[in-house]
């Protein structure tokens, strides 16, 4: 395969495709990073230390003493020039995202396209950080509220978005006025270097101290050094919702502050009013885009009984079409697993189906032949099941879609909707009024995202991004979302000639 792309993102040099780090630190543990599209060595990452984590700690710290007192247009500024030179690298870096993770190439231009956008967002927000003014009851006393930046941002990202949810977070919180500490996943450790030197180079042109941005690599050992370092206020951490669980606690214990976006188990309601044929591309894309790989991606099926045998069948003539391989190649529309271990839990997933009494209507298994040699290949395929199986109240990183059958009202679809541990994103397939308006409710849909007459997957950057209960319960990106990378502070101005008190108390002075 052509790797132009590597080379011009500056990841192929003398030492053969091995990188040795951010501030030119290297150590003597690697991580080698493998391709699912054909198994082949990428390049390797070298593992941070304990003691390049404290340097990388102590230049956060001195460059937030400059960034926070840039005016927050200017470091707006900064941004967008990172959003340009995005441009530039879009192509290649889109190239990289498919070839590491295994998203099809128009995901990975799509996620490239994410980071644009967030920092296009980010720009305007950069003179919209607003505060707010009150009337104080004390006489000739304004009171009003301000954002200030809180220091050093630690971002944890996941493998299945390698680069976009890392920009959702760091745009925002560079605008603000925070630096980012970043450790992205050590599946995807390509994507997080190729996007800190791009970036490293828009400091560089603009004299801007290097610690603004930085990159740390490993497993969840150099995570937990983040997460318990009471030095950073906010740590931002994308994963599953077990991850999530010992992240919160940690930085609970310090009085820290955490930003949580765990895993879903995302439904489509499909009512017997629905428009079909949105039906049929929002389930398909959603259940088997980024192979099933999504926090958003599309999980349950909750078909009303009227339309089930239509629904049904008309999947299965869909799952006929799809052609799996190469996701460089634009005719393919799926591409592989992350790695073997997640075709394992996909296999066990299976296997947990039937043995809890779930049926296939299409079957999975692992592709086999040379095309397949990196072992990640699978088939998508969807089961009919009932929601009270414990895999189906599971989320499982994989293409396989569980098609549950509903009668009666909506009610009966939205109690099986939320009768999951998560909260993520949701959907509704309707033409009726009533339903939308009814899902939407307080007696509706409990997600952090609830969409009518389209899919679960995907989110624009201009609303908040996130979900409740073992979600997590974080809001990123778009809307308000900004103002979890900042400290509010209430300020109280007299400009009489005596101080009253509150209550009326005096003092005989």
């Amino acid at each position: 395969m052509q790797r132009d792309f590597l080379q011009s993102l500056g990841l192929k040099d003398k030492n053969n495709g091995t990188w040795t780090g951010i501030q030119s630190m290297a150590s003597e543990e690697y991580i080698s990073s493998y391709s699912p599209v054909d198994g082949s060595l990428i390049g390797a990452v070298s593992v941070t230390t304990e003691s390049q984590y404290e340097e990388v700690m102590q230049k956060a710290q001195e460059a937030f003493k400059v960034w926070r007192k840039m005016p927050a247009p200017k470091r707006g500024e900064i941004v967008r020039q990172y959003g340009e030179a995005l441009r530039t690298h879009k192509d290649a870096l889109g190239k990289l995202v498919s070839f590491e993770m295994g998203k099809s190439l128009q995901e990975g231009w799509g996620e490239v396209q994410e980071m644009i956008d967030i920092c296009d967002f980010a720009v305007g927000l950069s003179r919209q950080l607003y505060g707010l003014t009150m009337h104080s009851e004390r006489p000739d006393h304004r009171m009003y509220e301000q954002w200030h930046p809180m220091g050093i941002v630690g971002i944890i990202s996941a493998f299945n978005f390698p680069v976009a949810v890392w920009s959702w977070n760091a745009m925002i919180a560079l605008v603000c006025g925070d630096v980012c500490i970043w450790k992205g996943s050590e599946k995807t450790p390509m994507c997080s270097v190729a996007c800190q030197l791009i970036f490293q180079d828009v400091l560089k042109e603009n004299n801007i101290p290097e610690g603004v941005s930085s990159i740390i690599t490993g497993d969840y050992k150099v995570g937990e050094w983040m997460t318990k370092d009471g030095r950073i206020p906010l740590i931002s951490a994308t994963g599953s919702t077990r991850m999530g669980k010992i992240v919160g606690a940690e930085v609970a214990k310090r009085l820290g502050n955490s930003l949580l976006e765990l895993g879903g188990n995302n439904a489509i309601i499909v009512t017997d009013s629905a428009e079909l044929k949105l039906v049929l591309t929002g389930a398909v894309f959603g259940a088997v885009g980024t192979c099933g790989q999504r926090c958003t991606s599309t999980r349950r099926l909750i078909v009303h009984d009227s339309v089930y045998d239509t629904v049904k069948n008309n999947l299965v003539k869909a799952y006929g079409q799809l052609r799996i391989g190469d996701p460089l190649d634009q005719n393919n529309h799926v591409g592989p697993l992350i790695d073997k271990d997640a075709v394992a839990n996909y296999q066990n997933s299976i296997k947990e189906v039937n043995a809890q009494g779930g049926s296939f209507i299409v079957e999975g298994g692992v592709l086999e032949g040379d095309q397949y040699a990196s072992g990640c290949y699978v088939k998508p395929c969807i089961a009919e099941v009932t929601n009270d199986m414990a895999i189906v109240q599971h989320e499982t990183f994989a293409p396989i879609l569980y098609l549950i059958k509903y009668s009666g009202d909506l009610s009966n679809a939205i109690a099986i909707q939320n009768d999951v541990p998560q909260g993520l994103s949701s959907a509704i397939m309707t033409t009726k009024m009533k339903d939308a308006e009814l899902f939407l409710s307080t007696a509706g849909s409990d997600c952090g995202i609830a969409n009518v007459n389209i899919g679960t997957s995907g989110a624009e950057i201009g609303g908040a991004f996130g979900g409740e209960k073992e979600t997590g319960g974080g809001r990123e990106s778009g809307s308000d979302s900004w103002k979890a990378y900042m400290r509010r502070q209430t300020n109280t101005i007299n400009y009489s000639d005596d101080l009253p008190l509150a209550q009326g108390i005096k003092f005989d002075f």
